[in-house]
């Protein structure tokens, strides 16, 4: 019997939900690949932790970028590694759903459903994240009910009014968890004048990555680079300090929601002002940031259950309703949503 599976596949991190199951596989979408003979070395966790230390013959690389896929063929290796690793040996091949920023185009959805052919999928249908994020919130996106979702990623914000199962407004901008990482990159070099890499720049953003005031502040110790020196260097930095360095991406995303919100239509306002603004994504884990949203737009925010994963929980439900999809390549939020 084939497996029916859904494929959260983000910028920083690969979700894979088989029917049944639930989510079986969290890993980081980070592909090691030998330059010289093209082979895959290792794929995920054990791939993130190569970033940055390879030898001259292995590169380390995110083959998504802003969402999409940047590297084809990588990307192909990749999606044909967590389709076995999730269904093991199958005689049938699976019914493939997966998760595509808002803003994608009809040439980044072709490349989607062609490296999921490739890949070993059965039929490929794609789902957009605002919408996915809305199921997995546990939201009754078929009612005649506003909801705006603002889903924070890796590599793309996708914020959207979702209401009769489908999307009414949406707005995807490529600022999203990664770019919080390099603001942090960025203020430190400016700052203390340190170079710091990805990793090290994430590590502080999870530990001390606030856009609101903390009651007690926190504090980390990283090594970077000195500039001036060249040598190894430690920074102490304090998370008072963490709103200056993120205040770029983070008012892009306001900006964004703002937009949105200007662009929905009266009546809806009305459900959304009642319903409040559901946040998801890993990025919705940042400190402060849902206050910061509801006391600029005066709507307030909450952050849903288990974010990072509702993207991937929504695409799986998804999968009870593939019987009622048309076949082939779609876009199931632009079909008539059955009710959840």
């Amino acid at each position: 019997m084939s497996k029916d599976i859904g494929i959260d596949l983000g910028t920083a991190s690969v979700l894979v939900y088989v029917k049944g199951k639930g989510i079986v596989l969290k890993e980081p979408s980070v592909v090691a690949i030998d330059k010289n003979t093209d082979r895959l070395i290792k794929v995920g966790r054990e791939a993130q932790q190569m970033l940055g230390r390879t030898p001259g013959n292995i590169v380390a690389i995110r083959p998504l970028r802003d969402g999409v896929i940047s590297q084809y063929e990588v990307t192909l290796k990749m999606i044909q590694y967590f389709i076995r690793r999730a269904c093991g040996t199958v005689l049938f091949k699976p019914r493939v759903i997966i998760c595509v920023p808002s803003g994608i185009t009809e040439v980044e959805e072709r490349a989607v459903v062609d490296a999921a052919r490739q890949a070993g999928a059965k039929r490929t249908y794609l789902i957009e994240e605002p919408v996915a994020a809305a199921i997995g919130a546990g939201i009754d996106i078929s009612m005649p009910r506003g909801h705006m979702i603002v889903d924070i990623g890796g590599g793309t914000t996708d914020i959207a009014v979702i209401s009769l199962g489908g999307v009414v407004v949406s707005e995807s901008i490529k600022v999203a968890g990664n770019k919080f990482d390099e603001a942090i990159m960025r203020y430190v070099r400016k700052r203390y004048n340190v170079l710091i890499g990805e990793r090290t720049a994430e590590r502080i953003k999870i530990a001390i990555g606030t856009v609101w005031p903390l009651k007690e502040p926190r504090t980390i110790d990283v090594k970077g680079r000195s500039l001036l020196s060249g040598l190894p260097t430690p920074v102490h930095l304090n998370s008072n300090e963490m709103p200056d360095a993120l205040e770029e991406p983070i008012t892009a995303v306001i900006e964004a929601v703002c937009a949105v919100i200007e662009r929905t239509p009266p009546e809806l306002i009305g459900d959304i002002m009642s319903g409040g603004i559901i946040m998801t994504g890993g990025g919705s884990l940042l400190y402060g940031l849902d206050r910061l949203i509801a006391n600029v737009t005066g709507i307030k925010a909450r952050i849903a259950d288990k974010p990072e994963h509702c993207v991937a929980i929504g695409t799986g439900k998804s999968l009870e309703n593939l019987s009622v999809i048309p076949e082939g390549s779609i876009n199931i939020s632009r079909q008539k949503m059955p009710k959840y």
